[in-house]
């Protein structure tokens, strides 16, 4: 019997890195994309770089973020700007845009609406 592998484990760093890239790519489409803009700015690449980051621990490895950020407090600054179902459906969308598995996309939906939610 095989032991179950985390989700880090079955990206690995270069597709956490393509899933944050395709999320805000994905983001960046959405109708009410200048609100969105609003919270992150004109370039999304640090944005991009500090959500591989997070998504590195939260995923069950390397605390990327905590080592350069600290710890993360990711309702404070989303407050002016409400997550709604549109928005965290997104990360689902990223997720079939980087080819993930279909195991790997169950894995993931509760946790990530949960957090979607929350913030």
């Amino acid at each position: 019997m095989s032991e179950e592998q985390s989700p880090y484990q079955i990206l690995g760093e270069d597709k956490i890195k393509a899933l944050a890239s395709t999320f805000y790519e994905v983001i960046d489409k959405l109708q009410d994309a200048n609100r969105f803009r609003e919270m992150h700015g004109k370039s999304l690449v640090d944005i991009k770089q500090k959500l591989a980051e997070y998504l590195n621990g939260w995923l069950d490895r390397p605390p990327r973020y905590y080592e350069k950020h600290g710890i993360v407090c990711l309702t404070k600054p989303h407050t002016p700007y409400a997550i709604g179902s549109e928005e965290r459906n997104q990360f689902h969308l990223a997720l079939e845009r980087i080819d993930a598995s279909e195991d790997l996309k169950l894995m993931l939906r509760t946790p990530v609406f949960r957090l979607a939610d929350m913030i």
